[in-house]
């Protein structure tokens, strides 16, 4: 005679510790990682502050990226204790963790004896079906799109690496794009530049861009700035975002935009484009070097033509963006290894990409300064970068 569902579960927590609601209360924020492992509609409905989330059904294929050191003191809940308790079978005796425990009574027991409980914003039904496939992803999942979705991030032109980037992060799901363009869609432009239309020459570029991310995602708002970026205007412009994206073209720019994001400790994943060539960095202050780190002087103008007086190829844009786009939700989510202190450069002719150290110039005039040490009045007055750039020719 096959044993009961009771009998079963006696012997699984015959097997395992189980831990009281209010052991398990003393252990939040003191080292212990305690995981729920409801289904996402329990977890969206309330939960443990402090607790990460990995459903049952996953746990044998998202406990390790959510608890990669198995000697961790690890405790799983549920809602009232059961399947926590077989959880925590799962990763002793399958998975090799040592020191696991299995609340007793689970959320029920715990919200009875008036907790404190976390209730997340949830996503709307569309949001969860839009965003279905990030998801699916462990180093996404609800938490993630909903940090996308709160982010706000700055593209510094609408222009060839702009246009992927800004349709990549709309789709996503980043729920404030800034677009900085002072410039209208060209016929010249529709080559690479592919957030714009043909019917839409003569339009601000800002304008344009909006209409497609819109019609791509009503989710995001989109923010414009019809302005040319420059020493008065660009605190207040960048001040408030989490994230920006350098599309610009001129060294003068860069060299104003690197001075204001450190001080103002602002990460910038930069790109730059010519010919069959791109390269793209992580400026992250104080993490990592700066612009200036990398580039003390501007190189000679022969040396850096501008894309129109040299050409690019019309997909090099689009290749270089989307890493942009990639390395942004990156810093958004705290997920992977961001190009902090390394440069990639790639070669679209040879299909090649190369990847340098770049380190942090202690002596650098930019970043060597703590922000603390700068003050409110210096905070907007920057050096004469066109006079430093003509000068370094």
């Amino acid at each position: 005679m096959s044993p009961s569902g009771a009998e079963v579960l006696r012997n699984i927590k015959s097997r395992i510790d189980e831990v009281d609601p209010a052991a398990v209360r003393e252990q939040v924020g003191n080292g212990a990682v305690i995981v729920d492992v409801r289904e996402p509609e329990e977890w969206g409905a309330g939960h443990i502050p402090g607790a990460i989330h990995v459903p049952k059904s996953y746990l044998e294929s998202r406990i390790e990226g959510a608890v990669p050191d198995r000697e961790k003191h690890v405790v799983l809940y549920c809602a009232s204790g059961n399947r926590s308790a077989w959880a925590a079978r799962t990763l002793i005796e399958d998975l090799g963790y040592e020191h696991v425990e299995s609340m007793t009574g689970g959320f029920t027991l715990w919200k009875d004896r008036g907790y404190e409980v976390e209730t997340p914003r949830t996503l709307t039904a569309e949001q969860r079906e839009r965003y279905s496939r990030h998801l699916l992803l462990p180093e996404v999942g609800p938490d993630g799109q909903q940090k996308l979705l709160d982010a706000k991030v700055l593209l510094l032109g609408a222009g060839g690496l702009g246009s992927p980037a800004a349709l990549y992060l709309a789709a996503a799901g980043v729920g404030t794009l800034g677009i900085v363009d002072n410039d209208q869609v060209d016929l010249s432009n529709l080559q690479r530049q592919v957030i714009h239309s043909s019917e839409r020459i003569g339009v601000p570029k800002v304008d344009s861009a909006e209409q497609t991310i819109t019609a791509l995602n009503p989710d995001v708002k989109v923010e414009k700035y019809p302005v040319r970026l420059g020493a008065e205007n660009i605190v207040e412009i960048i001040k408030g975002y989490d994230v920006i994206v350098d599309g610009l073209d001129n060294f003068p720019t860069r060299y104003l935009l690197n001075d204001a994001s450190v001080r103002l400790g602002i990460p910038v994943v930069s790109a730059a484009i010519l010919g069959f060539e791109g390269q793209l960095s992580v400026f992250k202050p104080y993490d990592g070097p700066c612009y200036r780190c990398l580039f003390p002087v501007p190189p000679p103008a022969e040396l850096a033509p501008s894309c129109g007086a040299n050409g690019v190829l019309g997909v090099l844009p689009g290749t270089m963006g989307l890493l942009q786009a990639t390395e942004v939700i990156k810093l958004i989510l705290g997920e992977g290894d961001p190009l902090i202190g390394r440069l990639l450069m790639y070669d679209a002719l040879a299909a090649t990409a190369t990847e340098v150290k770049v380190r942090r110039d202690p002596d650098c005039p930019i970043c060597s300064r703590h922000p603390e040490e700068i003050s409110d009045e210096e905070l907007g007055v920057f050096p004469d970068y066109e006079a430093f750039c003509a000068g370094a020719h």
